[in-house]
């Protein structure tokens, strides 16, 4: 199955996202057990803040489409979201990508 790597880039809003972060990582979370989410996490240091997320799925739309009912997303914190298929060939996914 294709991997994907999303970026999220937020808001400048930080109460806001403080307050939906747990709903938000709770919605994550529930990704991961389907073993749709791969890994997710923030990027330290930059600003506006930003966060990577790898998926799989069969498609870069799936992937919109999954993401779509992210609370992040649904509160209109994500100022921008980029996906974009990933081939992992070292590592712990380069086994799994199937290209």
């Amino acid at each position: 199955m294709p991997f994907f790597a999303v970026t999220y880039h937020y808001v400048d809003d930080a109460a806001r996202l403080d307050a939906t972060r747990p709903i938000h990582r709770e919605f994550l979370a529930s990704l991961a057990g389907a073993g749709a989410l791969r890994a997710s996490g923030p990027y330290i240091g930059v600003t506006p803040a930003a966060a990577l997320l790898i998926l799989t799925a069969e498609s870069e739309q799936q992937v919109r489409d999954l993401l779509a009912d992210d609370p992040f997303q649904q509160e209109q914190l994500v100022a921008e979201t980029r996906v974009v298929e990933w081939n992992p060939v070292i590592g712990d996914y380069a086994d799994q990508a199937g290209y």
